[in-house]
């Protein structure tokens, strides 16, 4: 069995590895890809696997957007920490879906389903899944709790995301700051990937607020707003080439 793991977190990545590994050490992995953009590139470029293990949340957005951009004609177990995206897990005809941390029975559980599914089910699962079609439904507004008050916010106003020790911050290009209830991961599904990118833990920031991008030591990048924010913004420099993509709208 061939397997892609679509997965983000590198301790999240390991745990499958190691897992994978410990049910059945002849099955290969084949590739990892932590981003919509890099999961596109790579089936567009590689031989497809048996079957792929995805994370629903990625660093780019929701792994469903996939599917409205390429037809995906590979079974798919989700992995998630968030059961509320079970439902459009189910749209897709998922052959499983698991709930982070992934446990070895689970897993073993979905990989065994799979292995005994037969030719004419894989043709059923794989015909409901190219129909998805999710629409976009990104936001031009959100509207911001400030003491008594809604403050509806255009998001080309909004530099960033930003988040500490639990804190959720949105950075206005005016310079304002503000409060906010939901995490990173909450938000980023709801934002177009053209717009915005989940930078490292801490950001999420606007493509129209970049004004400055310095490479910095380790190939990271070390990336400027065009607003004040808490602490510095650096990129990966696993994240560089994708970022650097993004930038200037070539993520296709």
């Amino acid at each position: 069995m061939r397997v892609l793991i679509v997965e983000d977190e590198t301790v999240a990545y390991e745990n499958l590895v190691d897992i994978i590994a410990e049910i059945n050490p002849s099955i290969e992995i084949v590739g990892n890809t932590e981003s919509i953009s890099q999961t596109i590139n790579w089936l567009q470029n590689n031989s497809a696997p048996d079957i792929i293990l995805m994370d629903i949340h990625l660093s780019d957005g929701s792994a469903f957007t996939i599917f409205k951009d390429i037809t995906v004609e590979i079974p798919i177990i989700f992995t998630t920490a968030y059961d509320e995206y079970a439902i459009e897990a189910f749209k897709v005809n998922s052959i499983d879906y698991l709930l982070k941390p992934i446990k070895i029975e689970e897993l073993k559980k979905a990989f065994v389903k799979f292995s005994k599914l037969t030719h004419a089910e894989v043709i059923q699962y794989l015909t409901q899944m190219s129909r998805l079609n999710m629409p976009n439904r990104y936001k031009d507004k959100m509207l911001v709790p400030y003491r008594d008050k809604l403050l509806p916010v255009n998001m080309k106003d909004i530099s960033c995301f930003y988040t500490t020790n639990k804190n959720t911050c949105i950075y206005l290009k005016n310079g304002e700051n503000y409060t906010y209830s939901k995490t990173l991961e909450q938000i980023i599904t709801t934002l177009d990937p053209s717009d915005f990118i989940r930078a490292n833990k801490q950001f999420i920031i606007a493509r129209n607020s970049v004004t400055n991008i310095t490479i910095w030591f380790d190939n990271r990048l070390l990336v400027t707003l065009d607003t004040e924010v808490p602490e510095r913004i650096y990129i990966s420099k696993n994240k560089a080439a994708e970022f650097k993509a993004w930038i200037i709208n070539d993520v296709r």
